[in-house]
């Protein structure tokens, strides 16, 4: 049932997010340094840096953020891909790989109503210790770069403050960006995880051990993780507002790929893709095991039954 779904679904953002979010904080802090100033050399370099000057739960910051819209987000994506699977098959036979994208397509479209706004406060969260620590280290290398100073502003000291600056359409910058992210992503992972888990399965008409649905959960979520990581780099830069003096400043998607092209190289579209990887291996892995012990009907089960 879709209220199942959508229980499935929040429950296992909530467990993955909260396993994982210090890694995803890495990677955004790897994604945006520029080659003017960098603090990082590794993901470990940078958690232990973050840890250090931060504390430990310097590492969770933005984690609010995530953890509030996390269940929506990944709600409409499960949901939505069932959806279309549902509607684009025949008779209940086996979709054919087109028509399994499609789905994937159609879900990675849906879940941009959340995701957009979701990764542009979480990015300006998780990329404010590293602005502070280049402010603390070289002062005049950091000075704001848009319109909201990111360093002491909660989640919805942001949101008002963009909501006041350029209405609705402040949370959603980096909109193409993150549909050109989550739409192959979606494309890819779906397909890939619904034939590795098809391999897997002891009956033909059966489900697969919940191990075999983990395994391939993180198989598929990381092979599809680093596909798309080249426009995952291009969506964290365009939602930073607040960057370094000798960082560059875009204008969209073409002008952040040619200024990343001259000045970083092909290798900077690179950057994070390991992170990305150990992020959402482990966050789809969770998602498909929620989705296979169903936690949803579970809990349903519990709910007071209306009557008539």
């Amino acid at each position: 049932s879709l209220p199942a779904k959508l229980i499935n679904g929040g429950v296992a953002g909530l467990i993955g997010v909260t396993c994982v979010f210090p890694i995803d904080l890495a990677k955004t802090r790897l994604q945006n340094q520029q080659n003017g100033f960098r603090l990082y050399t590794s993901m470990s370099d940078c958690l232990i840096k973050t840890i250090r000057s931060e504390g430990y739960f310097g590492m969770y910051r933005g984690a609010a953020v995530n953890l509030t819209l996390v269940t929506p987000e990944k709600a409409i994506k499960l949901a939505a891909n069932d959806f279309f699977r549902y509607h684009l098959s025949k008779d209940g036979q086996k979709l054919t790989l087109l028509r399994e994208m499609l789905a994937g397509c159609g879900a990675g479209t849906c879940q941009v109503i959340v995701t957009t706004p979701m990764e542009m406060l979480k990015i300006q969260l998780q990329d404010a210790g590293r602005i502070a620590a280049q402010r603390k280290l070289l002062p005049q290398a950091v000075t704001p770069g848009g319109p909201v100073e990111v360093k002491s502003r909660t989640a919805m000291q942001l949101t008002r403050e963009l909501l006041k600056e350029k209405g609705i359409a402040g949370l959603y910058k980096g909109l193409g960006a993150t549909l050109l992210r989550d739409v192959p992503f979606s494309v890819i992972y779906f397909p890939l995880f619904a034939n590795l888990n098809d391999l897997g399965k002891r009956e033909a008409d059966g489900p697969a051990p919940f191990y075999v649905s983990f395994v391939s959960g993180c198989v598929a979520g990381s092979t599809a993780a680093v596909a798309v990581n080249p426009v995952d780099v291009i969506k964290t830069r365009l939602q930073s507002l607040t960057r370094g003096s000798q960082e560059d400043t875009y204008s969209g998607v073409t002008d952040c790929i040619r200024k990343i092209l001259r000045n970083e190289g092909p290798s900077a579209f690179l950057k994070g893709a390991y992170c990305r990887a150990l992020v959402i291996a482990p966050l789809f892995g969770i998602a498909q095991v929620v989705y296979f012990l169903g936690v949803g009907e579970y809990i349903l089960s519990y709910l007071p039954k209306r009557t008539n």
